[in-house]
């Protein structure tokens, strides 16, 4: 009998950034039939980009999204009477999070890495704090204990680019005025090929019909030729973070 896939969490900032991000690794998990789930930070669930949000998740083949319901940083709109996301208490953030961990209860959990991905926003930056430390947190029984029964997830996955991926995002996002956060090559741990769910991660771009008409990231996806849209999305690239450690117990601190 083959092994059953390990469930997944993404948990990212904004409606799109699970598409843009980890689209990919997100349809390959669910097409393995592993439960795979969503948590965005930010937009009230009442919202256009909350349903175009549950369409992208579909085309994923996701569970419905969880929405904390946070502001985007840079759209106050986008929840009315709610702090923005960067604003909130960063305790009862954790809190919020550690409830979805433990309610959820996935094997694998993937954000955000420690710049916010190549735009460094600064959503994607307080996502990736809030969920380095929900992810350790939901495993200790102490803490936050009305959230639910402890659970700790086995590895925690930070979606990135090496520098190398400059050749290919380089000339894109400068047309769009942003500047590149990128890693040294060795830095990374997992470079997934995800072509052959591409389809269904540029599908669950576009469902971000919102980003597009604005001009966002989707906008761009949207413009471009097949060839182009592989060589954008269709690798992705992780750096693995184990919450806890495999190896054998030792007296004193080593590299």
């Amino acid at each position: 009998m083959p092994t059953p896939m390990p469930s997944l969490l993404g948990v990212f900032a904004h409606p799109d950034d699970e598409s843009l991000v980890a689209g990919g690794v997100l349809a390959r998990s669910a097409s393995a039939g592993a439960r795979t789930t969503v948590v965005t930070a930010t937009w009230a669930p009442d919202t256009p980009r909350a349903t175009e949000l549950a369409e992208a998740c579909h085309l994923l083949g996701a569970d419905r999204p969880r929405m904390l319901g946070h502001a985007d940083s840079r759209v106050p709109h986008s929840a009315p009477g709610r702090p923005r996301w960067c604003d909130a208490p960063l305790d009862e953030a954790v809190g919020e999070l550690v409830a979805q961990i433990r309610d959820i209860r996935p094997e694998i959990v993937v954000t955000h890495d420690a710049y916010g991905g190549l735009t460094g926003h600064e959503d994607h930056v307080h996502t990736h704090r809030v969920t380095l430390l929900a992810v350790h947190a939901a495993g200790l029984e102490r803490l936050y204990p009305d959230a639910g029964e402890p659970w700790q997830p086995s590895a925690l996955y930070l979606a990135t680019h090496p520098h190398s991926a400059v050749r290919a995002w380089g000339r894109y996002l400068a047309l769009m005025g942003k500047t590149m956060h990128t890693v040294p090559d060795d830095r990374v741990t997992a470079t997934v090929d995800v072509t052959p769910w591409l389809e269904r991660k540029t599908a669950a771009v576009l469902a971000h019909h919102t980003e597009v008409a604005r001009g966002a990231a989707p906008a761009l996806i949207a413009a471009l030729p097949a060839p182009d849209r592989e060589r954008l999305l269709g690798t992705e690239w992780y750096i693995r973070h184990d919450p806890l450690s495999t190896a054998p117990p030792h007296t004193e601190l080593r590299p």
